[in-house]
């Protein structure tokens, strides 16, 4: 699987979704927040969709959670946005075979990558959307502090 900005937005979508569940919101809001255009959003959304995470509807249907906060772990989200069939950490290719270097950095990379990968895994399975909500409101309420 390969992390790219897909996955931080896709929290930052349900997050919206989660705190604002009393109001019709759509991609153009979101869009706003995450500033980026809706399209983008629309692109997410899609693949929170499939991954049962989200409903939508064209038009004036607006964009709904689908579970509770606590239901949802951040590997859910990693999952539903991330690419299946590519590893986190790509290797370089073609190095030189003549090189004591270039003929085995892969293969001396490839166990503690993966390891890496399953612990990052791990990590976002054990937090749950309502997680990052709390920290999120925890952090809010300390910039209103100062």
């Amino acid at each position: 699987m390969s992390i790219s900005t897909k996955f931080p937005v896709a929290v930052h979508v349900l997050s919206i979704l989660s705190l604002n569940r009393q109001t019709t919101i759509y991609s153009d809001y979101i869009a706003a927040s995450v500033n980026t255009n809706p399209v983008v959003i629309r692109r997410i959304v899609g693949l929170l969709k499939k991954a049962g995470l989200v409903d939508s509807a064209p038009g004036m249907g607006g964009i709904t959670l689908l579970k509770e906060p606590q239901e949802i772990t951040l590997y859910d989200i990693y999952n539903a946005v991330s690419v299946k069939d590519k590893q986190l950490f790509s290797l370089h290719q073609d190095t030189n075979p003549e090189c004591v270097v270039g003929k085995n950095i892969q293969q001396s990379l490839v166990g503690v990558m993966r390891t890496a990968e399953e612990a990052m895994e791990d990590e976002l399975k054990k937090t749950t959307l309502a997680d990052t909500i709390n920290e999120i409101t925890v952090l809010e309420a300390r910039s209103l502090v100062k």
